[in-house]
């Protein structure tokens, strides 16, 4: 039986969801982390239950939920992480939690964050009060590797701070094991916190293995986890992100924020529906995205030539480099004259002329996106 349910172009627009919502109507939206499928069986059956029996009001406390179990079981089975639920706090979204985690754990100064990045943590590291640090990884390079040498020198320079998107969005690299403890040793030596962003650990593709940070990180030091289900199940618009600290004093220092609870119930009717139950759906999901990959891949190879694809180990978000075609800005042609939305806002420095590209769709919408690309690129 199919579990998976590719979504009509009018439901889609009909749903109001940012990603269709926010597009013209000849416009092919390919751009935000929104996935054109229905959202698995388990999870809309909960949320049904819950609305059904009223359950719109304020969440209970975090240890009342059952998330921090379900995450602590489904990290263990996957990963093998093992995860203590009582250092486990609940947050509206990975951002929000990465603020709370800055703001409540983090020294007065400067925070390295590596890019290209996801463009709030270009802007949140402001709002904190603090200074950024951009650690380019090298646009030109095969696959993405973190500049340790950048990063040891802006530790060494007084930053006291790393945040790690791992697997890392933009460039859907999964880093492996030896490049987390070349990274952990730099980092370590400074005795600086890591705050890692794995939202979207539970997509890691076929031929890939997700290895959490926290997994090597030395025993005793200073990290945080920010993750979600929200990625992997596609129910970013309910707010249930998990902050998993390394000690018991985090946790505690994190609950503490005047902004928690962040969380809405239903997101934590969603969230725990989506670890214990959401499994078979999810597998389904990655064998689709796996062939999505390969799909769009071929297609960039014949009707893109001079477009450059990332290797996509993980997420649904291809990474294209479209620097060959020397447009001033390779996203908006693809918009105003190819009419295909692809993500291109600022990702810091080594992001630029690059496109960040949705496949989580049917591959009859893939082929149109590159299509689309072609009009606007090639001509």
């Amino acid at each position: 039986m199919t579990l998976l349910h590719d979504r009509t172009d009018a439901e889609l627009r009909a749903s109001g969801c940012v990603k269709w919502a926010s597009a013209a109507a000849d416009v092919l939206p390919a751009w935000v982390a929104e996935m054109d499928f229905a959202v698995a069986e388990p999870i809309t059956s909960a949320l049904h239950t819950a609305i059904d029996s009223g359950r719109m009001g304020y969440g209970p406390a975090d240890e009342k939920t059952g998330v921090a179990e379900a995450l602590a079981d489904f990290a263990l089975g996957r990963w093998g992480w093992r995860v203590d639920p009582s250092r486990v706090v609940l947050a509206g979204d990975v951002v929000d939690g990465i603020a709370r985690v800055l703001d409540r754990l983090a020294e007065d100064a400067a925070v390295v964050v590596p890019t290209p990045a996801y463009p709030p943590f270009l802007s949140l590291v402001g709002f904190t009060g603090r200074q950024i640090v951009p650690a380019p990884l090298d646009p030109e390079a095969e696959t993405a590797e973190h500049d340790l040498a950048a990063i040891d020198e802006a530790l060494r320079a007084g930053a006291r701070t790393v945040i790690l998107c791992n697997p890392h969005n933009p460039w859907g690299r999964s880093f492996g094991r030896a490049e987390l403890e070349a990274l952990r040793d730099v980092v370590e030596a400074h005795g600086a916190l890591v705050v890692v962003d794995e939202i979207h650990a539970p997509l890691t593709l076929p031929g890939a293995t997700h290895v959490p940070y926290a997994a090597v990180a030395s025993p005793g030091a200073p990290v945080v986890t920010v993750t979600s289900a929200t990625k992997g199940w596609n129910i970013p618009g309910l707010k249930c992100a998990q902050i998993v600290c390394s000690s018991a004093d985090q946790a505690e220092r994190v609950r503490s924020h005047p902004m928690h609870p962040g969380q809405s119930a239903l997101g934590t009717v969603a969230a725990h529906a989506a670890y214990t139950e959401g499994g078979p759906w999810l597998d389904e999901l990655i064998g689709t995205l796996d062939d999505n990959r390969r799909l769009f891949a071929e297609l960039v190879r014949e009707r893109l030539p001079r477009a450059r694809m990332r290797p996509l180990e993980a997420t649904y978000l291809a990474w294209l480099d479209a620097r060959a075609y020397g447009l001033e800005s390779p996203g908006e042609t693809a918009l105003q004259v190819g009419r295909v939305w692809v993500d291109h806002r600022p990702w810091g420095p080594g992001g630029e002329g690059h496109v960040r590209v949705n496949l989580a769709t049917s591959p009859q919408r893939v082929e149109e996106i590159v299509n689309r690309l072609a009009k606007a690129w090639e001509g």
